[in-house]
């Protein structure tokens, strides 16, 4: 059996092409393995980010690939069609981290009712999030449309919920204001909900470019809407807090310098428009710094103990689900020339923010 795999070169994202890799037969896997076939996958703008910090993240050595090409990670479901371990059946349902692929063996370790966890060699060493899966099967949150909204937008929603949790535990650093980048991307407009919704007195302002301006304004979890010609124009008198999805340098500087000592949190989180320049100046305000979520997981894992996050998670899920319907349209494709195409747009900035794609590589 083969598995067909998309991959793309690592340092010209652009380039892409498919593979077919060797995969044992379900009767040959090693004890306690799983052969799973991928049903279908979410790509966002997100998983972008995952290809540019492919390296500095370990993103690439999740799912590895021949030497200077790397395998995206995507979030999505899974079928089992073969196993070698006892509390697994074959036509089990798997919510978790999949390569762009048809196919993927899985180590299962840490088995339980709920989940179990990918112990290969080779994808140890990174957040445990990336390792686990969900067992889904016969659950109606994973079923249908519902199950789309979790594959595209539960892992940018987790993101969106850990940043507005680490801005409230901080007192969002003395900000009166959140600034949000790439304003219609799915992990700023989720984290704009949670804000818009919880921090009544916090302003939620967010920054878009002109073709989005009028999609940002209907999502209504916005008290303003700037786009990017105009940022110079807010009001520079009261302390502020940026969160970054764009990772645009250039404005990061026009936002830092406006601002000032009034910027008093400036977070990285994406890189949508991936004009990220290496060595940027110095600049006034808060020193712009990466938020690396498992570090906020491992915290609040300690703090809130066993199921603590899950249960806070859930109702703030809870709570953002129904504006789904309103907000996305989910669009299908499936085979080598669908992924391919919805890659390469996402990639030049090509989708509407209103697009959510779920992709299959099987025909």
């Amino acid at each position: 059996m083969k598995s067909t795999d998309f991959i793309v070169a690592r340092d010209d994202l652009q380039q892409c092409k498919v593979i077919e890799t060797e995969l044992p037969d379900a009767a040959a896997l090693p004890d306690d393995a799983l052969l799973v076939r991928i049903e279908r996958f979410a790509f966002t703008a997100n998983n972008i980010t995952y290809a540019v910090l492919g390296v500095a993240l370990k993103y690439w050595q999740l799912f590895p690939a021949p030497a200077g090409f790397g395998n995206i990670p995507v979030w999505g479901f899974g079928e089992v069609i073969g196993t070698r371990h006892p509390d697994i059946a074959v036509g089990e349902r798997l919510f978790g981290y999949f390569p762009m692929a048809t196919h993927l063996v899985i180590e299962a370790a840490d088995v339980s009712k709920r989940g179990l966890r990918d112990a290969a060699a080779h994808r140890q060493g990174v957040a445990p999030v990336y390792n686990a899966y969900a067992r889904i099967s016969g659950d109606p949150a994973f079923a249908g449309r519902q199950g789309d909204y979790q594959a595209l937008l539960r892992p940018l929603f987790m993101l969106s919920f850990l940043v507005d949790d680490y801005l409230a535990e901080n007192a969002f650093f003395g900000a009166r204001s959140v600034l949000l980048s790439s304003a219609s991307s799915k992990t700023a407009f989720g984290l704009a909900h949670l804000l818009h919704t919880l921090r009544k007195d916090i302003k939620v302002i967010g920054l878009t470019s002109a073709s989005n301006l009028e999609f940002v304004k209907s999502l209504g979890c916005y008290d303003e809407v700037v786009t990017y010609d105009r940022v110079s124009s807010l009001p520079a008198d009261s302390p502020v807090a940026y969160v970054d999805m764009a990772g645009n340098s250039a404005l990061r500087e026009t936002l830092h310098r406006h601002f000032g000592e009034q910027m008093k949190y400036s977070g990285r989180l994406g890189l949508t428009h991936r004009r990220s320049q290496p060595d940027e100046p110095a600049l006034p305000g808060a020193k712009p710094a990466w938020f690396f979520a498992p570090d906020q997981i491992r915290k609040r894992a300690r703090e809130w103990g066993p199921g603590g996050i899950d249960v806070r998670f859930g109702a703030a899920w809870t709570g953002f689900a129904p504006m789904l319907d309103r907000w996305l349209a989910v669009t299908e494709g499936r085979g080598l020339a669908a992924v391919q195409r919805v890659y390469l747009d996402t990639l030049n900035g090509g989708i509407p923010p209103k697009q959510g794609h779920i992709l299959s590589l099987a025909e």
